[in-house]
């Protein structure tokens, strides 16, 4: 049987249809959410790092802390790859595909699991899409970036990229995650190949600062226009939690609840209306 793995519930929904054109292929489909190109990934590999990239998260949506009793500790978040790994000893016939675009989310997940199925090797595939043509709908040759382009069909030719991960892979790539681990970036970019480059959390600041005049616009407006300038797709909640950072170190102006991306405004300080008092969280 085949465990095919995706970073991503948009990358799910093509490869699943790609099923039905080739039973071969036909397996489970497991998806991992986090997106591991953004934020902290210190000790990530202990529960006590997988706590602090949960708090982050809800830091960066504002989700409210829960209230604990006295003496009462908040559990651990679970370890996502610990019932991979268990049913990986226990179903020895089972083979992992691990599917990866080439995009840092794809990639930095791709990372995370290796440096954790060292135990399993022989049964650990690979499917990177780097640099890779496809066909899209009108039958134009192009390079996709994320599995979600790819046409079902196109998921057949793909399939044939499939290859183990060597031993040399697990123990490289394993330190290369350790690495990034101690790293700790902000955000993380791929530069070609699997080459992930860190930078700081406020690395897309200046790009989101681009989009800004001295009138108010919506939030969501401002974030769709920077995402629209780069070459990988950035997260919106990501950018929001940037421009409220901007917002509450002075260099943005804003006006609205600073909830969703959908409940504020923003511009360059000066100029044009001033927000009410009332309104300038």
């Amino acid at each position: 049987m085949i465990l095919h793995i995706v970073f991503g519930q948009s990358s799910a929904a093509n490869l699943k249809a790609a099923f039905e054109l080739d039973p071969q292929m036909e397996g489970e489909i497991l998806c991992f959410e986090d997106d591991l190109a953004v934020g902290p990934l210190f000790i990530l590999d202990t529960p006590e790092g997988r706590s602090g990239r949960r708090d982050w998260w809800n830091m960066m949506q504002e989700v409210p802390q829960p209230v604990l009793a006295e003496g009462e500790e908040q559990a651990a978040p679970e370890d996502p790859v610990r019932s991979l790994k268990g049913r990986l000893r226990e179903e020895e016939e089972l083979e992992a595909w691990i599917w990866a675009g080439q995009n840092a989310c794809d990639v930095c997940g791709y990372y995370w699991l290796i440096s954790q199925l060292d135990r399993f090797s022989g049964r650990i595939h690979l499917i990177y899409l780097n640099n890779l043509p496809f066909l899209n709908e009108k039958n134009a040759v192009f390079y996709p970036t994320h599995l979600h382009q790819i046409l079902p069909k196109e998921f057949l030719k793909a399939k044939k990229l499939a290859r183990e991960v060597s031993l040399a892979e697990f123990e490289l790539d394993g330190e290369e995650w350790r690495r990034m681990m101690n790293e700790n970036a902000g955000v993380r970019m791929l530069e070609g190949g699997k080459k992930i480059r860190g930078e700081a959390a406020s690395y897309y600041d200046k790009d989101l600062l681009q989009q800004l005049t001295k009138e108010f616009q919506k939030a969501h407006k401002v974030i769709a226009l920077a995402i629209g300038k780069f070459k990988y797709p950035v997260m919106d909640q990501y950018l929001s939690w940037r421009l409220k950072e901007l917002i509450r170190e002075g260099k943005v102006e804003s006006r609205g609840e600073l909830k969703t991306m959908r409940d504020f405004e923003v511009k360059l300080p000066g100029g044009g209306e001033t927000p009410p008092a009332a309104e300038n969280e």
